[in-house]
């Protein structure tokens, strides 16, 4: 993809030279594809650009985009320590598919300690307390440092995202945020992974079309959103990481 005027402003931009104009470089990318948007992130941020998998489906697919361009951009998960058994074999599946490290990156306190600190089971008292100590917080120490984070999310996953730019400054965590994935539909996104033979977890063959910490996810019936079996119960479709305010402080 030729670099345009908008691109080469963000290559100076990490040189400290101009502003990023992050709105005109995020028209300027709407229309480039998935491996396009990481090329030029890895163009302009790398070696301080890091993409933060959650072992969703489309997580899966940014890595094979990632390692097959051999892009110089960092990995990490949020290990929060309540992950399926069959998304720690997913990690490792993807590692080894990949030639790649995915470097984990673990709340201060241990799910036990948590327990002796917060009680036991905070999950299902205060989700949102919760997400903020295993997994917002966590955010915060590995991008720091950063310049971009890039992140899996598409605008059809919930509301909230619908109107997410492929490009933004966020504010909240200081860096750059990239969305090479957000014009995808979730039909996009399997017809690829099963093009390519990408790993993905099988616990999305099980009725597991999003999938988090164990104790918040359940299996999603015919005919719910995609999204339902997250935090089932709760007025919560957000862990805290893609939205405006902490956690903590959402309804």
């Amino acid at each position: 993809m030729p670099q345009s005027e908008a691109q080469s402003n963000a290559v100076a931009a990490t040189a400290g030279k101009v502003p990023l104009d992050v709105a005109a470089i995020s028209q300027e990318l709407e229309a480039a594809s998935s491996s396009d948007i990481l090329d030029w992130a890895a163009r302009t941020f790398a070696p301080r650009v890091t993409f933060g998998i959650g072992f969703g489906v489309e997580g899966c697919v940014l890595i094979h985009l990632i390692a097959e361009r051999k892009l110089p951009i960092d990995l990490f998960t949020l290990d929060t320590g309540l992950l399926f058994p069959e998304t720690y074999e997913l990690w490792t599946a993807l590692e080894t598919r990949y030639g790649v490290r995915i470097r984990p990156v673990r709340p201060v306190q241990t799910v036990e300690v948590q327990a002796l600190h917060w009680g036991p089971q905070l999950w299902a008292r205060d989700p949102n307390k919760c997400c903020e100590l295993r997994k917002v917080e966590p955010l915060r120490r590995a991008i720091a440092g950063m310049e971009a984070w890039i992140s899996a999310i598409r605008r059809d996953q919930t509301p909230e995202r619908a109107t997410a730019p492929v490009v933004a400054q966020d504010k909240r965590f200081g860096v750059v945020k990239i969305n090479p994935l957000v014009r995808w539909t979730a039909k996009d996104i399997w017809k690829f992974v099963l093009a390519n033979e990408v790993p993905y977890n099988r616990l999305h063959d099980e009725g597991y079309p999003s999938i988090g910490c164990h104790p918040c996810t359940t299996p999603v019936g015919e005919g719910e959103d995609p999204r339902s079996g997250r935090w089932r119960g709760q007025s919560k479709n957000e862990c805290g990481l893609h939205v405006g305010q902490p956690a903590a402080e959402q309804s």
